[in-house]
């Protein structure tokens, strides 16, 4: 075998090998595209490079592999669903107050699942492993209940705070707790106006007075 050919089949091995890794990378990138969604692009954007989010995407997943996750058993599903609708009535009332308890009621979903409750950040970095396309609810919820604490959050912003609430408890409990409809706080009761007297007016020519 001649020098030549040597190169040849050294150059097509490396090439060969390139292309493996490289189909190996694009592997499980795209895995990690399909489990994480969102929060894939939102980690990217947060990290100083692709490779440097990706490590850390994976360091969640061994991380969540560590937890043991609980099932919900069908009473403990009726049992949140029954209390998240009985929220849903009350924020007609005080919805600012409501806000609090929807916060602490996902939270108890949370910690019965098995996933950790302390810090948001490492709370959301467990959450996203199979609960990423709902994780943007979560954070919008958890932003407009820190305003609603400083006095900053108005009426509509939180009934936005309650649908996101809603979004993340779904996902957790695994079906739809209550109608997907949100109840306005009541608005100010508005007077019947008085009917007005029918007004005639002469179509015909019985109608005007005669002369």
């Amino acid at each position: 075998m001649s020098s030549t050919q040597v190169i040849v089949i050294v150059i097509v091995v490396l090439v060969i090998a390139a292309l493996a890794a490289f189909a190996v990378v694009a592997s499980r990138r795209r895995a990690l595209r399909e489990r994480f969604g969102p929060e894939y692009d939102r980690v990217v954007a947060e990290q100083d490079s692709r490779g440097a989010a990706e490590r850390e995407l994976r360091e969640r997943e061994r991380r969540h592999a560590e937890l043991e996750l609980t099932p919900l058993s069908p009473e403990s599903r009726a049992r949140y669903a029954a209390a998240w609708e009985e929220l849903q009535v009350r924020f007609v009332d005080s919805p600012a107050e409501t806000v609090g308890e929807a916060d602490e009621l996902v939270s108890r979903l949370i910690a019965e699942r098995g996933y950790p409750t302390g810090d948001f950040s490492d709370q959301i970095a467990h959450l996203s492993v199979e609960h990423a396309r709902t994780l943007t609810h979560y954070r919008d919820a958890h932003e407009i209940r820190q305003r609603n604490e400083r006095g900053e959050a108005g009426t509509e912003d939180l009934r936005q705070a309650l649908v996101h609430y809603r979004a993340l408890f779904a996902d957790l409990l695994g079906e739809d707790p209550v109608p997907t409809s949100t109840p306005q706080p009541e608005q100010p009761e508005q007077r019947e106006q008085p009917e007005q007297p029918e007004q005639r007016h002469p179509d015909h020519d019985h109608d005007v007075t005669s002369r």
